[in-house]
């Protein structure tokens, strides 16, 4: 039997579609990707919300937004007109988990063998890990890319980070 292997481009497109169908379905607006940027870099966000990929491919998606999206979004989703802390990162790590989610449907779908972590919510700056000098940094053994999005008014905007 023939193995058939994930392309990290298919994987790309598939959590662009995925974000997309998230926004359009929980929260009744259409987001735009912008220019995919193919690096792994230092997150710095008001809130992170990181789920982990494990099977075939391992990895994470990560979902960062600044503090008035993460709040705009949580009041959209909760359907109230003012959102506390833990609802803030409640909405957070729903988002990135149906966002994932969506990506092991069509991966499990396709290819088999994918699972996925529980959420976790950081805020601040995420920085790869790096050796003591400056000079020598760790070899990252994974695809990244950062795909920044924003809505048709730009009240909504974020990045969803692709590490696998």
């Amino acid at each position: 039997m023939k193995e058939n292997k994930v392309t990290f481009e298919e994987i790309m497109f598939s959590v662009i579609a995925a974000t997309q169908d998230t926004f359009r379905a929980y929260l009744n607006i259409e987001v735009l990707a912008g220019k995919v940027l193919e690096k792994v870099e230092p997150v710095e966000a008001d809130v992170v919300g990181i789920v982990g990929i494990a099977g075939t491919r391992v990895g994470y998606i990560l979902f960062a937004v600044d503090r008035a999206t993460a709040e705009l979004v949580a009041k959209k989703l909760l359907m109230v007109d003012t959102a506390d802390p833990d609802s803030i990162r409640d909405s957070v790590g729903e988002l990135a988990n149906n966002i994932a989610g969506a990506l092991k449907s069509k991966y499990n779908e396709q290819y088999g063998g994918v699972a996925l972590g529980l959420p976790l919510i950081m805020s601040g700056k995420i920085t790869p890990m790096e050796t003591e000098s400056a000079d020598i940094r760790m070899n990252v053994q994974s695809h990244g890319v950062i795909i920044p999005f924003k809505s048709f008014d730009a009240d909504i905007s974020f990045k969803v980070m692709v590490y696998i």
